[in-house]
C-alpha cells in the first residue's frame, strides 16, 4: 500500500495541540493512552490521569512549538486535516522498554546508546484508516532520525496474516509490512507475532 499523495509529514513541534486531540480522538486506546505506554512503567501508570498523559504529550512533542530543539514524534496531514501520528526518539527515553524482553531478546545491546532511535507507536485518526497513512509516516522516520543524530533506528511490529484477529489494541506497535516498505531489515523474531526490525542511518 502507498500513501495519498496529497500525505505531508510534519515534525510534531510544528503541530498544534488541537491537531493532536483529533488524532488522537476522546476514546478507544490511543485516547486513553496518549502514546504514554513506553514512557512510564507499570508501577507508575496508574497514577497518572488522562489530563496528564495529554499534558505530558504536549510537553514531549512541544506541539505548537516550531522552534523547539526537539520533539518526539511526527504528525500526518491529508489535504490539510490531521490524521496520523508516530512516536520516535532516542530509545533511551523509553523506560518501559528497558524491561521487556521484545527489544533485547537474542541481542547484546546498550541500552543507554542514545545513538539508536526507536519507532515505538503509529495512531491513524479513524475515518482514515487503511489509506497508507503509517507507511507514509515510516518513511519519514527515516531522515527525521538520521538528521537528528541517530545511527539506527529501529522498530519493534507485529508480524500477522491479514486474517489473524487481533484481540485489542497490539497493532499500535505498526505491521511488519509497513516497516519493511520503509527499508527496514528483521534483526530477531522474539515471539511468534512480534520482531524487532533495525534501519542502519
Amino acid at each position: 500500500m502507498t500513501a495519498d499523495t496529497a500525505v505531508t509529514i510534519v515534525p510534531a513541534s510544528d503541530a498544534t495541540a488541537p491537531d493532536l486531540e483529533a488524532i488522537f480522538g476522546t476514546r478507544g486506546d490511543a485516547a486513553r493512552c496518549q502514546c504514554q505506554h513506553f514512557k512510564i512503567r507499570d508501577r507508575d501508570w496508574s497514577a497518572h490521569s488522562r489530563e496528564e498523559l495529554r499534558e505530558r504529550l504536549r510537553e514531549q512533542t512541544a506541539c505548537g512549538r516550531p522552534d523547539s530543539p526537539s520533539t518526539s514524534g511526527l504528525v500526518a496531514y491529508l489535504d490539510g486535516e490531521p490524521v496520523g501520528w508516530c512516536a520516535l526518539e532516542p530509545r533511551a527515553e523509553y523506560a518501559r522498554l528497558r524491561r521487556m524482553r521484545t527489544p533485547w531478546a537474542g541481542r547484546d545491546e546498550d541500552k543507554d546508546d542514545r545513538g539508536v532511535w526507536a519507532l515505538v507507536c503509529f495512531v491513524v485518526r479513524a475515518g482514515y484508516r487503511r489509506r497508507g497513512i503509517s507507511y507514509a509516516l515510516a518513511r519519514a522516520a527515516v531522515p527525521f532520525a538520521r538528521e537528528r543524530g541517530a545511527t539506527r533506528l529501529e522498530g519493534y511490529p507485529m508480524d500477522v496474516d491479514a486474517d489473524t484477529t487481533i484481540t485489542w489494541g497490539e497493532m499500535y506497535v505498526g505491521h511488519r509490512r509497513v516497516f519493511e516498505a520503509a527499508g527496514f531489515r528483521e534483526v530477531t523474531h522474539p515471539s511468534q507475532r512480534r520482531c524487532v526490525m533495525v534501519h542502519d542511518l
